[in-house]
């Protein structure tokens, strides 16, 4: 059983699979990032793009697929801190999360202390239907809702997209997701098929994005035009440099003790590397 992660910046990966183009043998269960870790850890979902540090505390549980994710090298759009307050002014001040976040909810964390000494008192809020702004002076959006309030152009907001501020901070790309395997399914020869139909849909759609953004079912901001353009603007075929970007998220992520300690990536064998 494949996760899927239900925005838009999961479908270069999936898109093909989802509308028939790949054959994947299995059920697809679709959900936001929070719901896909709870899934993947308790093995009710053998395979999913889960938020890397699920990976980070949790590393003896999962394999990670290799040279896929879902990452950025300056901005990510869709992962946005919208406030009343700068970034620099939120030192003590309430924050709200999304609990459909986990890496980008910690990103805001050691963004914030890293780089501006802020250290907010932070809170949860169902991004799907809280207001966060009732008793927080800024709030962090995610994935199509993120796209859908900036698009929206709240003028009393200042928006700070994460994934600019991260690259300008580190030099480096931020991953927010791995593909990830429940460990204990490893050995199972639907998952082999399930990593091999992964790769062929992540490169029939790296192909023909604009073709595929024709065919994606939702609404996007701007129309299909900007949403090939915002595909083309992540990276979905990890490569050194995004590594190295994960590698220091997990340092400062230890440091800030979130978590143990930066693990090292344990891959599916025999699962060869995705090409875009």
């Amino acid at each position: 059983m494949l996760g899927h992660i239900a925005y838009a910046n999961c479908w270069p990966v999936h898109g093909p699979l989802l509308v028939g183009d790949v054959a994947f043998p299995g059920e697809v269960v679709s959900g936001d990032p929070g719901r896909l870790n709870r899934l993947l850890a308790a093995g009710r979902v053998q395979v999913a793009p889960c938020s890397s540090v699920e990976y980070a505390r949790h590393a003896g549980r999962y394999r990670v697929l290799p040279g896929l994710g879902i990452a950025s090298r300056g901005p990510a759009r869709s992962i946005l801190l919208a406030g009343r307050r700068s970034p620099p002014e939120l030192d003590g001040r309430p924050v709200a999360l999304p609990t459909a976040s986990a890496s980008s909810a910690l990103l805001l964390e050691v963004w914030l202390a890293g780089r501006h000494g802020a250290v907010p008192r932070f809170g949860w809020f169902d991004q799907a239907g809280e207001d966060p702004f009732v008793g927080h002076d800024a709030a962090l959006f995610i994935g199509d809702v993120a796209l859908a309030r900036r698009a929206a152009a709240e003028p009393d907001l200042e928006w700070t997209d994460l994934g600019e501020a991260w690259t300008a901070w580190t030099g480096l790309p931020f991953v927010y997701a791995l593909w990830q395997v429940h460990a204990p399914s490893v050995l199972e020869a639907d998952v082999r098929r399930a990593a091999v139909a992964l790769a062929e849909s992540r490169a029939a759609a790296g192909r023909d994005l604009d073709g595929l953004a024709a065919r994606y079912p939702g609404a996007f901001p701007g129309g299909r035009e900007a949403l090939a353009r915002y595909w083309r603007e992540l990276r979905y075929d990890l490569d050194a440099d995004d590594l190295a970007g994960l590698r220091e998220f997990y340092r400062l992520a230890a440091d800030a003790g979130r978590i143990a300690r930066p693990p090292a990536l344990r891959y599916l064998a025999g699962a060869a590397p995705v090409a875009g």
